[in-house]
């Protein structure tokens, strides 16, 4: 027997994640994988999560596998209050399955069809697949190394019942780009935002991640009514908790919690009673100071060996203040789609960075990840890269 299904026309726009198809690909034996955006295992404090386990089951055990509320954790959602750069409400906080949710709640209470929704230019493309069934206009904002243009923001903006939605940002250590939006850009994107009636979406879950020296203060703590703000332990802890978090304005929050309450009913409260046990004692002071310094080791010996292995390609890069990304730029007439199986035949992976464009994606960009291979691997990898470069400008 045969069933013919009629899917929604939000299903015919859902499209697969190409970073997880090319995740597929680095299962190959041998490939030395710098595209995938997980953090490095060697940062996960097993130890202290054994710990907190035991700790929550022995404190209690039938509370911890029961249902929860919505919210999330009550101590959990006070540790983020007491944790973020400004005075925030704890009944503020929502907690969700991973930021990526976070993402999705977003969209299901502010986006109808052919609403006007900005992003940066490029952006995470996880935003993309979020919005995407949500049937939104999504419209890029021009952007430098600096972030998004304050005019073209302004420019993009919209009127009316035409008035974007939301803005779509990443200040810190941006994916895929690894970039950071400077102060005086912070401080006129929230100053013009708020001219404008645009509430500003803040994305951070790599902010924690700086090299030398902290970024500058969040979006959303000089105006916290005009902005919701997300953020992730996966990065700081460990994705496979799934735990992320919503900070929202009153106004907003209650339309969020329903969203989520259908979405899911709640985050899994064994997983965010372990978080907020982890989390006593100030442990994250102590234990993120150990990721910035592998992941500043590792950036710098993938900045080392692009400088060596790229003499003379025409090859552009930046140099990140922190995160897990940085962005390359291909000689003229050189696609990094086109590049990847070259590079792939070569034991070497990396995202093209077409991906990563809502409008006019940009054939010649790539990302790469430098946290989770090792200095010797990075070196091996970027001369990899080189050759397979080298070999596509001879074509």
């Amino acid at each position: 027997m045969t069933t013919n299904w009629t899917l929604a026309r939000r299903a015919e726009k859902m499209n697969p994640s190409v970073i997880r198809e090319i995740l597929k690909v680095t299962e190959k034996p041998g490939i030395i994988s710098l595209a995938g955006g997980l953090p490095s295992p060697k940062t996960f404090p097993v130890a202290d999560f054994a710990g907190a386990c035991a700790a929550v089951l022995a404190q209690d055990g039938p509370g911890a596998l029961q249902y929860a509320a919505s919210e999330g954790y009550g101590p959990l959602r006070q540790a983020i209050a007491d944790f973020l750069p400004w005075d925030v409400d704890a009944e503020q906080v929502l907690i969700t399955t991973g930021s990526q949710q976070a993402l999705d709640l977003v969209a299901k209470i502010l986006i109808d069809e052919n609403s006007r929704v900005l992003v940066e230019t490029p952006t995470y493309l996880g935003a993309l697949q979020a919005f995407t069934p949500m049937e939104p206009a999504v419209v890029s904002v021009a952007s430098d190394d600096e972030g998004v243009l304050i005019d073209d923001f302004k420019a993009k903006a919209g009127t009316g019942a035409g008035k974007a939605r939301f803005l779509y940002v990443l200040p810190n250590f941006q994916n895929p780009t690894g970039r950071t939006m400077s102060e005086a850009r912070r401080a006129a994107l929230v100053q013009a935002a708020a001219e404008l009636g645009v509430p500003l979406l803040e994305d951070n879950p790599y902010g924690d991640l700086w090299f030398d020296n902290p970024p500058p203060l969040p979006l959303t703590a000089r105006n916290p009514e005009g902005c919701i703000y997300m953020g992730s332990f996966s990065k700081v802890l460990a994705p496979g908790l799934r735990l992320g978090f919503v900070v929202a304005p009153k106004a907003i929050f209650p339309k969020l919690l329903q969203a989520k309450q259908a979405a899911d009913l709640h985050t899994p409260g064994f997983n965010q009673r372990m978080v907020a046990e982890v989390m006593k004692g100030g442990f994250l002071d102590r234990h993120v100071p150990t990721i910035r310094a592998l992941y500043k080791q590792q950036c710098e010996a993938m900045l080392a060996a692009l400088a060596k292995e790229m003499q003379g390609l025409s090859v552009q890069w930046n140099r990140p203040d922190g995160g897990m990304f940085l962005w390359l730029r291909l000689p003229e007439g050189v696609s990094a789609i086109d590049l990847l199986p070259q590079a792939v035949e070569r034991n070497v992976a990396f995202v093209p960075g077409a991906a990563f464009y809502a409008t006019e994606a940009d054939p010649r960009t790539l990302r790469l990840s430098f946290v989770t291979s090792t200095v010797e691997q990075i070196a091996t990898g970027i001369a990899a890269l080189a050759d397979a470069i080298r070999n596509a400008k001879k074509g």
